[in-house]
């Protein structure tokens, strides 16, 4: 009786155990499935993911593999599992690896997005992931903060990966040493894609970061090997090293808004790597801070950074400086780099009261500047006689810094069969340096199922979609739009929008001849640009006649939401009038946490408008962050505008970023700047601004131009204007240029 009672219970558990859903090793199809493989796998198993989407997942790989057998976690097919929603992923044990997963269309519910720990307790060490790809998993709150790669433990490899479009604050990827089993970690990041990251407009930008401050005398030594950073601009810093012992080398840098940044940390080599500015502004090339650097045989062309981003910056030190500051440059080796077509070379950058601390027992040794774009590519902020110069080349055209030290030599380049410019080879020749080529290709890094030629659609790039006037036709052609695309709206005719047009992708609205088309809108604002949009407006007529009677309303508005994603505003060759049915019509409104690229306004008339014209002025916090890059007024002319034409406002001390870049061209104000419930009481107004440039302008009868100058070196050049009768220019201190400038009352 007992041995049958024993039989049958056998029976009921095969029975039972049979019915479950398999978790054995093998193709996992859910999340409890991917939990308990993970959970029984042993040295040498394959967890694989069933191709598909797996959404707000959050995967925990906890396990021990050895060093010839890991565990591995795959994709079945490459870049066919899609890790979607609110998920992330976390490694921690030994001999781990996972490979092919994408993350897309969310973000994490956390802190970072992949991290090579469970918790500060239980770390990755020896694990690899690879033939991965995060795109544009990014928090919708701009300054909600987050990594997208944690490196924690010792000896872990990330590479062959792709990281695209984080839009949010937070470094794409840090290298974290806080804790002892995290340091001297031996971590390589290598063959991996960095994808195009648009500028923050704040600090905490950075697409690489390896260390802090708090742990900057800490050796990490971490190698950073044959990666490719493609349009990384988030700020100052594309790569930021806070800490010892670190290499860079082979790795290349195209059309970077930045530099290579030794912040911190001492024992860092930088060689080989080539830095492809291509003529861009503001790219960047390499920034020396601190003792025993080494930056040697690297490359740069067409960088045109200024200060802090120049194409090779030295910078002083603060003496006896804080951890945190900036720790002088001692013992460092600058030889064998090539320079070509680069406008700014930096020594003793940063020089003032705090920063005094001069590069001290550095040689500046066998480089070689070619340049025709900037005859005086060398600036000389301080005493220089800690840097021996020996043996450099500099073309005839240019200056060297100093005599000794620099041969003058021709401007002699070739170029290569992949277009790369080179110096001729009788000048490689002459200080033995190798012929330069690039380390790496973007072929040859990121996932093997990624196509890396990203094409960001730009406004008017796409196809002409004519629209027939009326009533919404605007709406309904645009609903049937792709991005890019351009609707033409005939000329002389009429368009009257009823209902919020809200654009979300890039869009043009043109008219073609000179019986412009008129545009109204009985809305609050005509145009709504939401997250991703942006608008070109192009030989228009903006009529404020059908707008409601009531304050507050706008021709363009930004999501009154936090945008992720940087827009651009084009306006050229329109008529913009009688903004007045109440007060406050502005000509754009924007939102807090919003940023442009570029605001262009040109050969554009405004008439009769009782609000501002453009007011970048949301972010008043005073921590560096601001809501524009570029705001360019060309030939255009404002007339009764009540509110300011421009109001541009960056608070703080922070260093991290340059903007904002304002040009003022060939422009009239008349009666600007004057209305009641104009709070600032001028006509132009920038607060903090970092580079200006206003000329060939005139005023009348208007209200002042407003300086407020801050920290970072602004460039503020006025020049060739009139002010008749407009206050002239009121500042908070006389570090502006000013030229041919006639003020009469």
């Amino acid at each position: 009786m007992k041995k049958l009672f024993t039989l049958i219970i056998t029976t009921i558990l095969i029975v039972f155990q049979a019915c479950q859903p398999p978790v054995e090793k093998g193709v996992v199809e859910n999340e409890e499935q991917l939990r308990k493989a993970i959970e029984i796998a042993t040295p040498g198993d394959e967890i694989v993911m069933k191709n598909g989407i797996w959404k707000d997942i959050e995967i925990l790989f906890q396990a021990k593999g050895e060093k010839e057998n890991p565990i591995k976690l795959k994709a079945e097919e490459a870049g066919k599992v899609f890790i979607e929603g609110s998920s992330n992923l976390r490694i921690a044990g030994e001999f781990l690896e996972v490979s092919g997963l994408v993350f897309r269309n969310g973000f994490t519910p956390t802190s970072e997005v992949i991290s090579f720990k469970k918790d500060k307790n239980n770390l990755a060490n020896h694990c690899r992931v690879t033939n991965c790809a995060i795109q544009y998993f990014t928090n919708p709150e701009r300054f909600e903060s987050d990594y997208w790669v944690g490196m924690y433990g010792k000896n872990n490899r990330f590479d062959h990966n792709a990281l695209i479009g984080k839009g949010n604050q937070g470094v794409t990827m840090a290298v974290r040493l806080n804790t002892e089993e995290s340091r001297e970690n031996n971590h390589r990041i290598d063959h991996n894609y960095f994808g195009p990251r648009a500028s923050l407009g704040s600090n905490g930008g950075e697409t690489l970061r390896i260390g802090t401050s708090h742990y900057s005398l800490t050796f990490s030594n971490t190698v950073v090997e044959n990666n490719y950073f493609d349009r990384c601009s988030g700020e100052l810093e594309i790569i930021s090293n806070k800490s010892c012992g670190n290499t860079f080398k082979g790795n290349v840098f195209y059309e970077c808004k930045g530099t290579l940044t030794m912040r911190h940390g001492n024992e860092t080599l930088v060689e080989n790597n080539y830095f492809l500015g291509n003529n861009i502004a503001n790219t960047g090339g390499i920034r020396v801070i601190n003792e025993s650097q080494t930056v040697i045989n690297n490359y740069g062309y067409g960088l045109k950074g200024y200060r802090f981003r120049g194409a090779l910056v030295v910078m002083n030190g603060v003496p006896n400086s804080p951890i945190n500051r900036y720790n002088q440059v001692i013992d460092s080796k600058i030889e064998g780099n090539i320079l070509i077509d680069c406008d700014h070379i930096q020594l003793c950058a940063g020089s003032d009261e705090e920063r005094s601390a001069i590069p001290q027992n550095t040689t500046f040794n066998k480089n070689i500047f070619l340049t025709t774009t900037n005859p005086k590519p060398f600036t000389v902020y301080d005493d220089i006689s800690g840097i021996s110069f020996n043996n450099n080349l500099i073309n005839a055209e240019a200056e060297a810094p100093i005599k000794i030290g620099f041969s003058s030599v021709p401007y002699e380049v070739a170029e290569t069969s992949n277009g790369l410019k080179i110096p001729g080879q009788s000048l490689l020749e002459k200080i033995a340096i190798k012929e330069p080529q690039l380390p790496v290709s973007k072929d040859e890094v990121g996932p093997d199922y990624l196509n890396k030629d990203i094409d960001v659609k730009r406004l008017s790039s796409g196809k002409e979609v004519k629209v027939l006037p009326g009533e919404n036709t605007l709406i309904d052609a645009y609903l049937k739009s792709s991005p890019g695309d351009v609707l033409v709206l005939s000329d002389g005719e009429e368009y009257l929008l009823t209902k919020d047009l809200k654009i979300s992708q890039p869009v043009t609205l043109r008219g073609t001849g000179a019986g412009k088309p008129v545009v109204k809108s009985q809305k609050s604002a005509f145009f709504k640009i939401e997250n991703g949009g942006s608008l070109a407006l192009e030989n228009l007529i903006i009529d404020g006649a059908e707008s409601p009677d009531q304050p507050g309303n706008s021709v363009v508005s930004t999501s009154k939401y936090s945008m992720n994603k940087n827009y651009n505003l084009f306006v050229k060759n329109c008529v913009v009038k009688d903004l007045d049915v109440n007060h406050t019509f502005d000509f754009l409104k924007i939102a807090k946490h919003t940023f442009a690229d570029t605001i262009l306004i040109e050969n554009t008339q405004m008439t009769n408008v009782t609000g501002s014209v453009i007011s970048l002025d949301k972010e008043v916090e005073d921590l560096g962050i601001y809501n524009g890059e570029y705001i360019l007024i060309h030939q255009s002319t404002f007339r009764d505008v009540q509110g300011a034409v421009a109001n541009i406002y960056r608070g703080g001390t922070d260093e991290s970023t340059f903007g904002p870049i304002v040009r003022f061209l060939e422009n009239e104000f008349s009666n600007v700047g004057k209305g009641k419930r104009n709070k600032i009481q001028a006509s132009v107004s920038f607060h903090g601004v970092q580079n200006a440039l206003v000329e060939n302008c005139k005023w009348t009868n208007s209200a002042p131009i407003n300086l407020h100058l801050t920290n970072g070196e602004p460039i503020t050049i006025i020049k060739d204007c009139e002010m008749d009768n407009s206050g002239g220019i009121v500042a908070n201190r006389n570090e502006f240029k000013t030229e041919n400038i006639k003020i009469s009352q």
